[in-house]
């Protein structure tokens, strides 16, 4: 009875450790559909320098008046820099 016991011990051990490393080995050879796509390239924005002070600014962020663009209001209200 004892030699059953440690039979069925051994076999349930061996049982356990194949259906671990059948399981990595499926996890390794499955590849992640997330780190298979790289991620989209950004949108590169156009830059603008601001007519008043110099500073240059995304053109989405501009504010627009007479064709120029300006980093603020109160540098658009002034407007262009005097040479």
């Amino acid at each position: 009875m004892k030699a059953l016991v440690v039979l069925l011990a051994v076999l349930l051990l061996v049982w356990l450790i194949l259906g671990s490393v059948r399981r990595r080995g499926k996890q390794v050879r499955r590849p992640d559909p997330a780190a298979a796509q790289p991620p989209p390239a950004p949108a590169i924005e156009g830059m603008v320098e601001c007519a008043h002070c110099g500073v240059h600014l995304p053109a989405s962020l501009a504010l627009a008046s007479n064709g120029a663009g300006y980093c603020s209001a109160a540098h658009r209200d002034a407007g262009p820099r005097a040479s």
